[in-house]
């Protein structure tokens, strides 16, 4: 696949996805939808490998790895859905676009781990604010929001963790591989969530609503995850983290056009903040770099 379409298909997943999730859940069976997501996009995924004439890795060091990613499969994805019920898909987005800051941060409580600089603090710094004046917000005008937006920040932290942890493992999987291992494991999770939530045993779906689900399971959980690891082996890191900038901004522009979402002032003044705090912590090297060479010429 051509790098460019890779890089156009994670862009328009990434912040398509929030809002296929708030209409996946809106029929008031957050766990059953993601359930089915999750289900579909195995059974996808078992096929696409079956194609491919290759066996699911079961050594140790892949069950590792495997493990390593149920935090951020299980965890983030069930705590996202059930603040889909209530919070804008385009926050939801903002929120998890916080991903590397909130990488950046246990990186620094683990060894080995390269210290952050000026900038990265700096973007941190901005980042926390701009999440406090989205969360004093909601205090202010005693919005049900703020559950949601709890575990939205519980779901990023869960999400960035587990993939450094796979990172650690290194487990030398292939995309795929990590991605059904993960959901293998993660499966029997979702589905003793799912009986003990209350919900119905056949999962409420409006129209858009299965379709959603079917969106999300090929393209949210398989595509989407296959193009960034693609992307990632072709191109710099700074090139791939800009999606991080980009798909907040496309996703909050999806929210109030195809789902009549109406972000208060301040949350949106909290979205600008941590957008650019994400600026500075993911280009701050890149200027800084820049800026040597420039100095570099002229002496």
């Amino acid at each position: 696949m051509p790098t460019a379409a890779a890089y156009l298909i994670v862009v328009l997943v990434w912040a398509t996805t929030p809002l296929a999730i708030k209409w996946s859940a809106e029929a008031g069976a957050p766990v059953g939808s993601v359930l089915l997501r999750m289900a579909l996009a195995f059974l996808a995924g078992l096929v696409v490998l079956m194609a491919m004439r290759r066996d699911l890795r079961r050594d140790k060091h892949a069950m590792k790895s495997y493990a390593a990613a149920v935090p951020g499969v299980f965890g983030a994805m069930a705590l996202s859905y059930h603040a889909s019920m209530t919070l804008p898909s385009g926050m939801m987005s903002v929120i998890f676009g916080m991903a590397p800051l909130v990488s950046g941060l246990i990186l620094q409580l683990l060894p080995g781990a390269v210290k952050l600089r000026r900038w990265h603090w700096f973007g941190c710094t901005l980042g926390v604010l701009g999440l406090a004046v989205v969360f004093a917000d909601s205090l202010i005008l005693g919005s049900d929001q703020l559950p949601a937006l709890l575990m939205m920040l519980l779901a990023v932290t869960l999400f960035s963790a587990s993939g450094i942890a796979v990172q650690r493992v290194a487990a030398g999987l292939g995309p795929l591989e990590q991605t059904l291992g993960a959901l293998a494991l993660s499966l029997p999770c979702f589905l003793v969530l799912w009986l003990a939530s209350g919900e119905p045993l056949t999962v409420p779906l409006s129209s858009r609503g299965l379709w959603s689900v079917i969106y999300l399971a090929l393209f949210g959980s398989l595509l989407g995850f296959l193009c960034y690891f693609l992307i990632l082996s072709r191109l710099s890191a700074a090139t791939v983290a800009l999606v991080t900038l980009i798909t907040p901004v496309l996703a909050l522009g999806l929210g109030m056009t195809f789902n009549q979402e109406q972000p208060s002032s301040s949350m949106l003044a909290g979205a600008v903040l941590i957008l650019v705090a994400l600026g500075a912590y993911l280009f701050g090297d890149r200027l800084t770099r820049l800026k040597a060479e420039r100095e570099l010429k002229r002496s």
